[in-house]
């Protein structure tokens, strides 16, 4: 470390701080890349839990029960084809062209969730919303 003449404290120079390391930016990228991903799959969990509770009382609950239900088999599938991909050696030129053709499938199926998850967004899950039962009480009466 190059002490500062003038301040008197430690500070980096600028050829430590040019040397990032590579390994330990991929591992944290990769950290919060899953606890993303973990994220999104408890949100979906939730939202099928939900729609299942209010049933076919909700305006669209055939499309919503199949966009959550495509985007959680669309994650746990893209999460297996990643798992296979990290045992894959790249250093082999066949396991490396085996190797992008699971990546192209993985971004394939993250594509295609992420496109669900925007769908059923706009269609709603505002719990917020009153859904009307045949027990409600109407208390305005025209």
């Amino acid at each position: 470390m190059a002490q500062v003449a003038a301040g008197g404290g430690d500070r980096v120079n600028e050829t430590e701080m040019k040397a990032m390391d590579a390994n330990r930016y991929a591992t944290k990228k990769t950290i919060a890349q899953g606890m993303l991903d973990i994220a999104l799959l408890t949100a979906n969990a939730s939202q099928l839990k939900y729609i299942l509770q209010v049933g076919e009382q909700h305006q669209f609950y055939k499309l919503m029960l199949i966009l959550i239900s495509l985007s959680i088999v669309l994650q746990v599938a893209a999460g297996i084809l990643l798992i296979i991909q990290s045992l894959i050696s790249m250093h082999n030129p066949k396991d490396r062209r085996v190797g992008f053709i699971i990546n192209h499938f993985v971004d394939a199926f993250i594509f295609l969730s992420v496109f669900c998850d925007i769908m059923k967004m706009n269609f709603g899950l505002d719990p917020a919303i009153p859904h009307s039962t045949d027990d409600d009480v109407e208390l305005i009466k025209p």
